[in-house]
């Protein structure tokens, strides 16, 4: 072998072993990503549930306001189909905005049924109303951390996929700007 196809093989393992540990770090900082996900998805979970609470609570005492209950229910239901969307790919940018889009929408509703609930001292006093809405308002805290965890992730991964020389390979591996919300 000359000296000349040794130093080919060599400078094409080096690449490929330099490819390798770029790929491995950009997948690794991808793996929080989705730990975060989960934990926002818990708290999802959890704001449904109390607010499907809530809504069955105030539904009859709320007659009048029939148009705020279906604004919540279509807020809660948009919300729903973003994290549904975004849950085959934590890291999917479009996704990351249509969910920040949803949670946009679901909290000024959902502050406008709190307030209504709150002005009428007898429902306050309802054990339900008054459970489910407690529920809600501890919620904000854990969604707020959960956003920032998750924000937090994307923004170490948008910065690795960013640099040089990993972003010579983000064409090539499709790595993405992740979103944040």
């Amino acid at each position: 072998m000359s000296a000349g196809l040794l130093w080919t093989l060599a400078l094409l393992a080096l690449a490929f072993f330099w490819m390798l540990g770029a790929y491995n770090r950009v997948m690794a900082l991808r793996s929080p990503i989705i730990a975060a996900w989960a934990q926002l998805e818990t708290v999802l979970q959890a704001r449904r549930q109390a607010l499907a609470s809530l809504l069955v609570a105030a539904e009859p005492r709320l007659a009048a306001e029939r148009p705020a209950l279906e604004a919540v229910i279509a807020a809660q239901a948009q919300l729903g189909a973003a994290a549904d969307a975004l849950r085959p790919r934590p890291a999917d940018a479009d996704a990351v905005g249509a969910l920040a889009r949803a949670e946009a929408g679901l909290t000024p509703v959902l502050a406008r049924l709190a307030s209504l609930i709150e002005q009428q001292a007898d429902w306050r006093e309802d054990a339900a109303l008054a459970g489910s809405l407690q529920a809600l308002k501890e919620l904000v805290p854990r969604w707020q951390f959960a956003r920032q965890v998750f924000n937090d992730a994307s923004t170490a991964y948008n910065e690795a996929v960013t640099q040089l020389p990993t972003r010579l390979l983000s064409a090539l591996f499709r790595f993405g700007r992740a979103g944040q919300l």
